[in-house]
């Protein structure tokens, strides 16, 4: 794990970059893939090879560990690996546990629906700034279940109380538009819960990529889930798993690490290539590459890697609701075309690691960009771009987007680079390789 000092500054490069660059495991997928390990892993351990290090991982492999899995890392393979073992034992072995999540939302959204499984009562606390979001969509839909679930603050946010033992199943309403770890943390529970239970989501779904990662994620580990209509998820309870071919899940490399290196290319006309990623994969962010098609840059798409080439550069205007993680990226790329950018149908960026909307809007301004701020989005107009210190909020995407600045512009300097340890803490070591 790379350590960074307390600021850092990035040097241009003066050519295009021209790069194969392997990111790290997709976090989404490792923690989605340590929860259905532990649940699952009744009959013979789980390997999951190529997951990811990273604070979000570490902060779900020691809650899991508190709750009574037996999860072995080796982060030292040159293909990182963890095991994971439940034992015969129930579903949530630990019947009292106090968890603590970091600012890592999924492993908060994820196991406050995991430990209602569990027969006794659980904590799960995190950082000032989780403290801060919402979670009472999913604490509406336990208390449907029969989970007395609770904000122990009151306002819908953590640190949250779960009294797990008595889900009851039925039809259950859950809001989809504010998080989709909402509902990926009950689907990924329900199977091994003892009813069948139906979610019908309301609002709208945001993310719905990840939706379709997590249900394709639970076919791969044999669970049955539905759509019986659309925005409604049927999954039959007491489900027992039937375990993996040869007990290993082979992790993807993380779409939206890689995203960062193909807006690299996108910016200075160069060639990045990112093999093991592919547009049928698991994860939506992919599609980043489609949206950086339309701005000018050439894509060519792979069964097992993908491609992107820059090339002159236009403003779009696109809705990210679907892949909103790369948001960020796209801002950055939008400094460097030709006429303005609109980014729309992102409201809820404005409740993760800090209002994504408002501190992106700032650290642009303070580099030069013009920017207009909507509630659910932001237009970005491109002139001439000047070098400072941008800050970071604690966000790891708002330092490696805001780092890819710094390959165009002198005099960039990243404030807090370290928080990029939440998901990739290797990212300016591999920044720097590429040039």
């Amino acid at each position: 794990m790379s350590a960074y000092p307390a600021e850092l500054s990035i040097t241009p490069t003066d050519r295009p970059i021209r790069a194969t660059i392997a990111p790290p495991g997709s976090k989404s997928i490792t923690n989605r893939a340590l929860v259905l390990a532990a649940l699952s892993s009744v009959r013979r351990p789980v390997t999951l090879v190529g997951a990811l290090r990273s604070e979000d991982t570490e902060v779900m492999v020691a809650a899991l560990r508190t709750l009574g899995y037996v999860v072995e890392p080796d982060w030292n393979l040159p293909i990182p690996t963890i095991r994971v073992r439940r034992g015969e034992r129930p579903a949530v072995p630990a019947d009292h546990a106090d968890l603590f999540v970091a600012n890592s939302g999924t492993t908060m959204r994820f196991l406050t629906a995991m430990v209602a499984l569990g027969h006794g009562t659980y904590r799960i606390d995190g950082v000032p700034r989780m403290r801060e979001r919402p979670i009472r969509d999913l604490l509406e839909a336990l208390d449907q279940l029969g989970i007395v679930a609770t904000s122990k603050a009151g306002n819908g946010c953590p640190p949250v109380s779960i009294r797990g033992g008595t889900w009851r199943g039925g039809r259950i309403r859950i809001r989809g538009d504010v998080s989709s770890q909402f509902l990926t943390g009950l689907l990924l529970a329900a199977p091994f819960a003892p009813s069948t239970t139906t979610f019908e989501v309301e609002g709208g779904l945001v993310s719905r990529p990840y939706i379709e990662m997590t249900t394709r994620m639970m076919h791969i580990f044999h669970l049955i889930v539905s759509s019986p209509a659309p925005d409604s998820y049927l999954v039959p309870g007491d489900q027992e798993a039937d375990g993996l071919p040869h007990g290993e899940y082979l992790v993807e490399p993380d779409a939206s690490a890689a995203s960062y290196f193909f807006a690299a290319a996108a910016i200075t006309r160069g060639t990045v290539t990112v093999p093991g990623l592919a547009m049928h994969g698991l994860q939506g962010d992919v599609c980043f590459v489609d949206v950086l098609e339309r701005m000018g840059c050439e894509v060519k798409r792979g069964e097992r890697e993908i491609t992107v080439i820059g090339g002159p550069l236009h403003g779009i205007e696109v809705g990210m609701s679907d892949i909103s993680d790369t948001v960020m990226t796209l801002a950055v790329v939008a400094l460097f075309a030709e006429g303005p950018t609109t980014i729309r149908n992102v409201g809820h960026i404005r409740h993760k690691e800090t209002d994504r909307i408002a501190a992106l809007a700032a650290e642009l301004r303070r580099l030069g960009a013009g920017v207009d701020e909507f509630d659910d989005g932001l237009t970005i107009h491109p002139k001439v771009l000047q070098g400072t210190k941008v800050l970071t909020y604690n966000d790891h995407r708002m330092a490696m987007s805001l780092a890819l600045v710094g390959l165009r512009v002198p005099g960039v300097v990243i404030d807090d680079p370290g928080c990029v340890a939440k998901t990739y803490p290797d990212y300016f070591a591999d920044l720097e390789t590429i040039r």
